[in-house]
């Protein structure tokens, strides 16, 4: 495991039903290297949107309409992103959002599948708390003593979910798992 190498993203978005209309309005990402975040590669950018964010979208993310209208088209935002990461594993903290989201800019941007591997945060917790329900970020970067700053901002939320991925890959390792097959194994035989 000190040799995985991940993205993790963070995307902040007008709602949470892409189905309905709701669209992505930023990306953020950072890599990291086992449990090393990478601090110098990290990738934000906004998304142009076609219609007003709604308020509390915009004082939550403190993103407002003039910003994006001077944002990336989608397509140029998901080639940029794309370009990043690669053929790295994505991690997303609650990222079943995060993959419905994907799924539906690149379906409708780029008119291909989104075929990246998404792990959640999760994945790792559940090592330590197999039965454990949805934890909001900020919960749980309390609970790990991880600093919770400019929450709601897709970079800075790709930052602590890394911490929190950090945090929870290394207990794995103190636990004795050498890689993510074993965690896997080892999961798949408590359902």
């Amino acid at each position: 495991m000190d040799n995985l190498e991940v993205v993790v993203f963070d995307l902040e978005t007008t709602g949470f039903f892409p189905d309905k209309g709701d669209k992505i309005i930023s990306i953020g990402a950072i890599k990291m290297t086992g449990s090393k975040i990478n601090e110098n590669q990290t990738f934000y950018t906004l998304v142009k949107i076609d219609t007003p964010i709604p308020k509390m979208i915009s004082d939550l993310t403190n993103i407002n309409d003039e910003q994006l209208q001077t944002a990336p088209e989608a397509p140029q935002a998901l080639n940029d992103f794309f370009y990043f990461i690669g053929n790295s594993v994505l991690v997303a903290h609650h990222a079943k959002h995060e993959l419905a989201f994907m799924k539906k800019i690149t379906a409708d941007s780029l008119g291909t599948k989104f075929e990246h591997r998404i792990i959640d945060t999760s994945f790792l917790i559940k090592l330590s708390n197999p039965i454990c329900h949805p934890i909001p970020l900020e919960q749980l970067c309390h609970e790990c003593g991880i600093e919770v700053k400019d929450r709601h901002n897709a970079l800075a939320d790709a930052r602590m979910a890394a911490q929190v991925w950090a945090f929870f890959l290394e207990g794995a390792q103190n636990l004795g798992y050498q890689n993510l097959r074993e965690v896997y194994d080892y999961l798949s035989r408590l359902r």
